[in-house]
């Protein structure tokens, strides 16, 4: 894996792009190719895909599935869509503790969003944040939507189902956008896009969860998988080979069911053969 601090530049510098054209998508041919690379990067070594800050990783992957994938415009988006993963990523961790999984955080979130308790110090927050919660709902966790509620303050469907969070959620950042606090704090504009294109956005979360977050971009690995024996069948470098080995581990492959996998262990056991 590159160092780091380069991934971190490099990506920094993605970010700056978007910026600086913003108002215009500029994914080039050239700029999807360092997209494609900084991803294949990062998953170069797969013992130390934590090296990299959560929001870099996270702008990386919206850069993807947003800019590049969707075409998106608008560089205030995409870090407001960043900082909201963020956010709600890292505070998960420090709701369950390691190993406890995302479900009772998740049910929680659910039920603030569609009952809400007015805990928040002003109308203005308490719209944001219930139009936040079912992004990330709808974005990051569509599979869990679909169990029986009961009525909330906006309607809607008879189940807790994708179609209500994204109805609710338009109707909060819509609700948000036309508060007097919306302009205070430079929000409006960026409220009335995620409330107008909301379905856009959580496709785009849907990509980033089923390939980053909750799931694995299989296809890359199955790659570099099938990149790492050919390195070693090149050079019988051990190294290459406890690589594949774990890159299949993650593909969850059995050797016993993979003939090539079988043999390549087999070969590391008995020696290197000369032909």
């Amino acid at each position: 894996m590159p160092d780091p601090e380069l991934l971190t530049q490099e990506i920094a510098g993605l970010r700056e792009t978007i910026r600086a054209h913003d108002g215009a998508n500029v994914a080039t041919s050239a700029f999807v190719r360092k997209v494609d690379q900084l991803i294949s990067d990062f998953y170069d070594d797969i013992d130390e895909l934590t090296a990299l800050r959560l929001g870099d990783i996270l702008d990386l992957f919206l850069i993807k599935a947003l800019y590049v994938n969707r075409r998106s415009r608008d560089a205030e988006t995409l870090t407001y869509l960043g900082r909201l993963l963020e956010r709600y990523l890292q505070a998960s961790e420090l709701s369950l503790g390691p190993g406890r999984g995302f479900l009772p955080y998740l049910t929680d979130l659910m039920e603030e969003t569609a009952h809400p308790s007015g805990a928040y110090q002003n109308a203005f927050e308490a719209y944001r944040k219930y139009g936040d919660n079912a992004l990330f709902i709808s974005g990051v966790f569509p599979a869990s939507l679909g169990r029986k509620r009961g009525g909330g303050p906006l309607g809607g469907a008879p189940h807790v189902d994708r179609q209500y969070f994204i109805t609710l959620g338009r109707r909060y950042y819509e609700m948000a956008a036309r508060h007097d606090m919306a302009e205070w704090v430079r929000l409006r504009a960026t409220l009335e896009r995620l409330s107008r294109f909301f379905e856009v956005y959580v496709e785009a979360l849907n990509e980033i969860s089923d390939r980053y977050v909750l799931g694995i971009d299989m296809q890359l690995i199955a790659d570099k998988m099938l990149d790492a024996f050919n390195r070693y069948r090149e050079t019988r470098d051990e190294r290459h080979l406890e690589l594949a080995r774990k890159y299949a581990a993650l593909l969850r492959l059995d050797a016993r069911n993979w003939p090539a996998l079988a043999k390549l262990e087999a070969q590391a056991v008995e020696g290197p053969a000369y032909y």
